[in-house]
């Protein structure tokens, strides 16, 4: 079935739809990723936007039942240059395209993904529509549409709920969590509070747990100003960490300014130098805004980690507290796994934490 891709700019690519047939908009972004698209697909961050793969052959190995980040695809759609007819893996469960169908989700295949990711990496983040007819109103329409925004109040947690364990407690701030942060702290023994993202610091405080890490979501962190009096507080109080969108509120909260990214990053191979250890860490990447280095004077923060290509901040610490973050992922589902000890540093944040308070007690 012959579908259209086409831009707010007017550019048009035509390809063979997959998956669901309905019409779909969203914000058109890249991933670089040779691998992932099952986890990438059920991202949460990746919510409102239109995903299309650079690596040319995606679903290769099909999809099964342990790669979910969601429960279903976040993402609006699907785009590829070819799409595996013949998957082959122990464990999967179907093929990409059945799962699209059964997902409805809508995709489109024979694209030239390269030719457009230059035009993306040119022009920027674009409105996309995928249609079964182009008309003059459709890109009229597009040209007029207004960004995505508010996307955290859609998909955070609506309950609070709770994975006991007799570990350290750690209260996780919902902004559209992924799955893998979860086994991250589960494989740690910790036991992990989840509250949705218009929690305040009270009800937080209440549980008295031993730290609090912001997650990573989708969007635009202004719009979710509501909680950034919220970490100041809980800052002051116990260890704090942030992920990717809980990286950008972090660094709002402390003064700091964001700013949206001309196509961001997202992939699963950037580099990053970690200037307190001074090492190079590969680590796996999704996002759409980034902290302003030259926010940063004038503030507590103090920057940790630059990504290696454009130098934007990937890494903060807040100075006299227990405090930091980062732009990317440490618990790499998928991606590498060279960050992951950051959990790890965190967990020791807040033992030496604990050992403080027993000393002062």
């Amino acid at each position: 079935m012959r579908r259209y891709l086409v831009l707010e700019n007017g550019s048009i690519y035509t390809g063979e739809g997959f998956g669901a047939t309905q019409d779909v908009a969203g914000e058109l972004v890249f991933n670089t990723g040779m691998t992932g698209y099952q986890e990438s697909l059920t991202d949460i961050s990746y919510s409102g936007q239109i995903l299309m793969f650079t690596y040319p052959l995606i679903g290769n190995y099909g999809i099964n039942r342990d790669d979910y980040e969601s429960l279903k695809p976040t993402a609006n759609a699907i785009v590829t240059h070819e799409i595996a007819r013949r998957p082959s893996n122990w464990r999967q469960q179907m093929s990409l395209a059945e799962w699209a169908e059964k997902m409805n989700l809508p995709g489109i295949t024979g694209i030239d993904t390269r030719a457009l990711t230059k035009e993306i990496r040119e022009q920027g983040v674009m409105r996309a529509v995928i249609v079964d007819e182009v008309t003059e109103t459709t890109i009229h329409q597009l040209q007029a549409a207004k960004p995505v925004t508010d996307e955290v109040d859609k998909m955070t947690t609506k309950t609070t709920y709770v994975n006991p364990t007799d570990g350290p407690s750690i209260a996780l701030i919902d902004f559209g969590l992924k799955n893998s942060i979860l086994r991250s702290l589960a494989k740690r023994g910790v036991n992990v509070m989840v509250f949705p993202a218009d929690v305040d610091a009270k009800t937080i405080l209440d549980m008295a747990p031993d730290g609090v890490l912001l997650s990573n979501g989708p969007g635009n962190p202004e719009d979710v100003a509501h909680i950034l009096p919220v970490i100041r507080e809980l800052q002051e109080n116990m260890p704090l960490m942030g992920i990717c969108l809980g990286h950008q509120l972090f660094a709002l909260a402390n003064g700091a300014e964001t700013y949206k990214l001309k196509f961001g990053h997202r992939g699963f191979n950037h580099a990053v130098r970690n200037m307190v250890k001074d090492q190079i860490d590969f680590t796996s990447q999704n996002h759409g805004y980034a902290v302003a280095a030259d926010s940063i004077s004038g503030t507590n923060l103090e920057i940790t980690h630059e990504e290696i290509n454009d130098h934007t901040v990937e890494g903060l610490h807040l100075k006299n507290h227990a405090a930091f973050s980062v732009q990317f992922h440490p618990d790499a589902a998928p991606g590498p796994h060279d960050a992951e000890y950051l959990f790890d540093d965190f967990l020791a944040m807040i033992a030496q934490n604990k050992e403080g308070q027993r000393q002062h007690a």
